[in-house]
């Protein structure tokens, strides 16, 4: 199991959005090359939508570099801790017993079980240092989302920029450029405070 703090802040685009070039910010900033995934994750939670009411997130992605059973649990305004295990850790349909553990005051033994897929075209931009370390990555998301409670329903599709800062990076300002330099081309900081918040309604 791993774990580490995540400190992002998100952006609705439309889908004629023009990604600007990040190179500069704060004087120091090289924007390195650009790769593509494609993720698909399903999420949980209860009946009752308990974890999503209390700003977590549980879910399975396949895809990626990091991909595994995913925990989110708030900390503080844009950042959340996220712990993460191995996909082999369970299978589509169950949710790991390590993770259902640390979330069972919230759940109060109410069953966990698939609630959405959300399928992710992602295009990552590396933001880095002078020395060539990295700072940030810029991830612009095409997304097809669908709630699993309502058969038939037509999938949900947006777009939207992440900007996440690199594990142990010393950024200063550097969220706020960034995110000065997304909103002057059209971007606009997100009323969700997660995909899955945002399809379910929940903000």
């Amino acid at each position: 199991m791993g774990k580490h703090l995540e400190t992002e802040q998100k952006y609705d685009a439309a889908a004629d959005f023009i990604l600007p070039d990040l190179s500069g910010l704060e004087g120091r900033t090289k924007a390195a090359g650009r790769q593509r995934h494609y993720l698909s994750a399903t999420y949980f939670d209860t009946e009752e939508l308990d974890l999503i009411k209390n700003r977590i997130t549980l879910r399975r992605r396949v895809g990626g570099p990091d991909e595994g059973w995913h925990l989110k649990l708030p900390v503080r305004k844009d950042t959340r801790q996220e712990v993460r295990t191995p996909l082999s850790g369970g299978d589509t349909g169950s949710v790991p017993a390590q993770l259902a553990a640390q979330v069972q005051e919230v759940t109060a033994g109410r069953p966990l079980h698939p609630i959405a897929i959300l399928d992710t075209e992602r295009t990552v931009v590396t933001l880095t240092g002078k020395a060539g370390e990295p700072l940030a990555e810029v991830a612009d998301d095409l997304v097809t989302a669908t709630r699993l409670d309502q058969p038939g329903a037509e999938p949900m599709r947006w777009r939207e920029i992440e900007v996440e800062v690199a594990e142990g990076a010393k950024v200063g300002g550097l969220l706020e450029a960034a995110g000065q330099a997304l909103r002057e081309a059209g971007a606009r900081p997100s009323a969700s405070a997660s995909k899955l918040g945002r399809l379910l309604g929940t903000g």
